[in-house]
């Protein structure tokens, strides 16, 4: 349903500024292609919102690869109406972009028969550890204003890049988002009060790093994440805050620079999508995600020069690295032009076939006007899939480690009692992961 502010603007405008899941080429293409509706009708472009507007939109969805761990249930108490959960990182806890049975909310109910759960803390998806659930709307409230209290202390593991000091830390740095789309949050003065004490369990000289006692006295966005990096001490393998690509070889410690500026610079499509997409580009207007003046539309300051540009490095990097996928997982009207050509498709047997161990079928031309004349190809492309449907490459499963942080909720204490969770693997000494993948 339309939202006040995005009434009296153009769809195209809308969605490309309120939303950063796909990249601009996505968004007037899926727009052009008709699969968005106002209302039951077809939505062009450049149509106005307008109060009461139902805006509905047709998904392919291939939901992003998470970790094989299971969702664990350590406490269940039915007569005071919660649970307490282990919550394992890459998995986000509400149905978000791409994500829907993978979210923690729908694994309740799918795997755990939890018809209704109230999230009371929530963590980030990347991060893993303990999370406590109401089943009652009464027990919510309760829970609820214990956290946003500070009454639940809190209690937290993480892997951080370096030789952290010994002596226990305290940052009391106050953090700001400065780019809700993104999700990114700095130190900034106008921030809110924040504070974490860091005390260091051991160091890895191996892999130079070391595990973490960390313990938030508030409870802001990113918190833990974004002290560690202004101390010099980002996660291990954050892939926002431990980015050189994004904050340059200093990796944002000490923060940045606050001084206000008018500067923008239009985003980099990736290479992969330029001009393959839009249609008449040379007679279009530019909107302003196109030319970057979207940047700080939802900052509550003015932003810095340093605070564009690590926007905008973070906007381009995350489109380069899933865009590929992103701007096809629309069932498009005019999806021909979706069609890889020349490729060669190992169709995928039907389930109970593949359950029994049967052999797959030979591969098949998918354009081809017989699809059941064999066809022969390299032994590479023996082992590449494409879905049927969008004819996306169904490329192999990350690296456990790219799918989560090393950061762990490992234990809170609240008024119904003390909580934990065991270690996780990566806090044990000596161990190590593959950094460069």
């Amino acid at each position: 349903m339309a939202k006040g502010r995005w009434l009296g603007r153009e769809i195209l405008e809308v969605v490309s500024t309120e939303f950063r899941d796909r990249s601009m080429e996505y968004y007037r293409y899926a727009l052009e292609s008709g699969v968005t509706t106002i209302n039951g009708k077809v939505a062009k472009p450049d149509m106005i919102i307008r109060d009461g507007d139902r805006i509905e939109n047709v998904v392919h969805r291939h939901e992003p690869p998470v970790t094989a761990s299971p969702v664990r249930i350590l406490h269940h108490d039915k007569e005071r109406e919660f649970v307490v959960i282990d919550k394992p990182g890459s998995i986000p806890v509400h149905p978000t972009g791409r994500y829907f049975k993978h979210s923690l909310i729908e694994i309740m109910k799918d795997d755990f028969g939890f018809e209704k759960v109230y999230t009371v803390n929530r963590l980030d998806r990347l991060t893993s550890g303990l999370m406590i659930l109401a089943l009652s709307s009464a027990r919510a409230r309760i829970l609820t204003d214990e956290f946003v209290q500070g009454k639940v202390r809190k209690e937290y593991i993480a892997r951080v890049r370096g030789q952290f000091p010994e002596e226990e830390v305290t940052c009391e740095q106050p953090l700001l988002c400065v780019d809700r789309q993104m999700g990114l949050n700095v130190v900034h003065p106008e921030g809110k009060e924040a504070k974490t004490i860091f005390k260091r369990l051991h160091y890895d000289e191996n892999t130079d790093s070391s595990v973490l006692h960390c313990r938030p006295l508030t409870g802001r966005s990113h918190q833990i994440r974004v002290h560690l990096q202004y101390l010099g001490y980002p996660i291990a393998n954050d892939p926002i805050y431990s980015e050189a690509r994004i904050w340059g070889p200093n990796l944002g410690k000490n923060g940045i620079d606050t001084i206000p500026t008018e500067e923008r610079a239009a985003p980099a499509p990736p290479s992969h999508l330029t001009g393959a997409l839009s249609v008449n580009p040379e007679s279009r207007k530019l909107l302003p995600r196109e030319t970057g003046h979207d940047i700080g539309m939802g900052s509550p300051v003015p932003l810095s020069a340093e605070a564009v540009r690590i926007i905008t490095r973070l906007r381009n990097m995350k489109d380069e690295d899933e865009d590929w996928s992103r701007w096809r997982d629309v069932v498009f009207l005019a999806k021909g032009r979706l069609a890889p050509q020349n490729i060669m498709q190992r169709p995928l047997p039907p389930p109970h076939r593949r359950e029994r161990g049967v052999i797959d079928p030979e591969p098949q031309d998918i354009h081809s006007k017989d699809a059941s004349q064999p066809e022969t190809y390299s032994e590479k492309a023996e082992h590449v899939r494409f879905c049927p449907e969008c004819y996306l490459p169904l490329h192999p499963d990350p690296k456990p480690e790219k799918l989560y942080i090393f950061l762990h909720a490992l234990r809170y204490t609240t008024s119904l009692g003390t909580f934990e969770t065991e270690m996780p693997e990566w806090a044990s000494e000596g161990w190590t992961w593959d950094r460069l993948s």
